[in-house]
C-alpha cells in the first residue's frame, strides 16, 4: 500500500468529490430512497440466504456450492461499497467525498467487480469437469484447489485493480471540489474530471476492461463449448436435460454481468455518455446481485430444498 500513499501525498489533501443527485424534487428523492434501499435489503436477504443454506446443509459441501456461495459473498460486498454512500446522498444535498474516499471506493469496487468476473470463468470450469469428467470430478475439483482458485482470482483483481486506482490518481484534479456524474467513484467518470491528458490512461482502461471482461468471457465461451459437446454424448434425455439445467443459471448471470459491464468499459469513450453510462452502472450494481440469487433459487433445485429444511429445522428449534 506504500505505492497508494505515495499517490495520495500528491494529490492536494483538500481535494474533494461530490456525486451529482438523481433528482431535486423531494418527493422523488424519498421515492428513490425507498426504492433502492428495499432493492439493497433484498440483495443482502436473497445471498445471505444462498449462504446460508450451502453452509447448513451438508449435501451442498461440494464444489460448486462452494463458488456460489463465495459469489453471493462477493455480491453483498459489491453492493455495500457503493449503495450505503449512495443512499445519504440521495435525500440531502451534495455530501462531498474527499480524495482519499474516493480512492478508496473505486478500489475496492474495481476489486470486487473483477474478483466476480473471474470467478464466473472459474465456476465455468467446474461445470466442464462435473459434465465432462464426472468419475473423476472429486478427485480433480479438491477442496485444496478450490480454495487456491478462489484465492488466485482475489489475488489477480487486487493487483490490477491497485494498478489501475494508482495510476487514476497520479492525474491532477483542478479546483477544491468536482462533480462527478454518477453516484460513486467509478473510473470513466472520475477519468473525465481529471484537467490533463487522459488518452494513456484510457488505453490502460482499456486494457485492464479487456482483461477483465473480453478474456473471461472467451474462456466462459470456450468451456460452454466443451460442455455442450460433452452434453450430447451423454445417451439419455434425462441426463441431458439436467446437464443443460445446472448450466443455464450461470449462463444467464454470466450473459448478464458480461453484457452490462462491456457497454461501460469496452466502448469507446468518445461514443459514450455519462447518463448511459450511469444508467448501466445501475443495472450492474442493483440487477446482477439481485438476479443472482433468484436465478439460482427458482432454477436449482437442490438449494430451494436446502433453503425450505433450513427454514423448517430453524422453526422447529425455536418452537421448543
Amino acid at each position: 500500500m506504500f505505492a497508494w500513499s505515495t499517490v495520495l501525498s500528491n494529490q492536494s489533501v483538500s481535494t474533494e468529490f461530490v456525486f451529482r443527485v438523481f433528482t431535486t424534487v423531494p418527493e422523488f428523492q424519498v421515492l428513490l430512497f425507498l426504492l433502492f434501499l428495499l432493492l439493497y435489503l433484498m440483495i443482502i436477504c436473497g445471498n445471505t440466504a444462498i449462504i446460508w443454506a450451502v453452509r447448513t446443509h451438508s449435501s451442498l459441501h461440494i464444489p460448486m456450492y462452494f463458488f456460489l456461495s463465495s459469489l453471493s459473498f462477493l455480491e453483498i460486498c459489491y453492493t455495500s461499497v457503493v449503495v450505503p454512500l449512495m443512499l445519504s446522498n440521495i435525500l440531502g444535498a451534495q455530501k462531498p467525498i474527499p480524495l482519499a474516499g474516493c480512492g478508496a471506493q473505486m478500489f475496492f469496487f474495481v476489486t470486487l467487480g473483477s474478483t466476480d468476473s473471474f470467478l464466473l470463468v472459474v465456476m465455468a470450469y467446474d461445470r466442464y469437469v462435473a459434465i465432462s469428467h464426472p468419475l473423476n470430478y472429486t478427485l480433480i475439483m479438491t477442496q485444496k484447489l478450490c480454495v487456491q482458485m478462489v484465492a488466485g482470482a482475489l489475488g489477480l483483481a487486487v493487483c490490477l485493480s491497485l494498478q489501475l486506482t494508482a495510476l487514476i490518481f497520479t492525474l491532477p484534479f483542478c479546483g477544491h471540489r468536482r462533480e462527478i456524474n454518477h453516484f460513486l467513484c467509478d473510473v470513466p467518470p472520475v477519468l473525465r474530471l481529471a484537467c490533463a491528458d487522459i488518452r494513456v490512461h484510457q488505453a490502460v482502461l482499456y486494457v485492464v476492461g479487456v482483461l477483465v471482461l473480453t478474456v473471461p468471457f472467451l474462456l466462459i465461451c470456450g468451456s460452454y463449448v466443451l460442455i455442450v459437446s460433452a452434453i450430447l454424448r451423454i445417451r439419455s434425455a434425462e441426463g441431458r436435460r439436467r446437464a443443460f439445467s445446472t448450466c443455464s443459471s450461470h449462463l444467464a448471470v454470466v450473459l448478464l454481468q458480461y453484457g452490462c459491464c462491456g457497454l461501460v468499459y469496452l466502448r469507446p469513450q468518445s461514443s459514450s455518455s455519462e447518463d448511459e453510462d450511469r444508467q448501466f452502472a445501475l443495472i450492474y450494481t442493483f440487477g446482477t446481485p439481485l438476479l443472482n440469487p433468484l436465478i439460482y433459487t427458482l432454477r436449482n433445485k437442490d438449494i430451494k430444498v436446502a433453503l425450505k429444511t433450513a427454514i423448517s429445522n430453524k422453526a422447529a428449534a425455536e418452537a421448543l
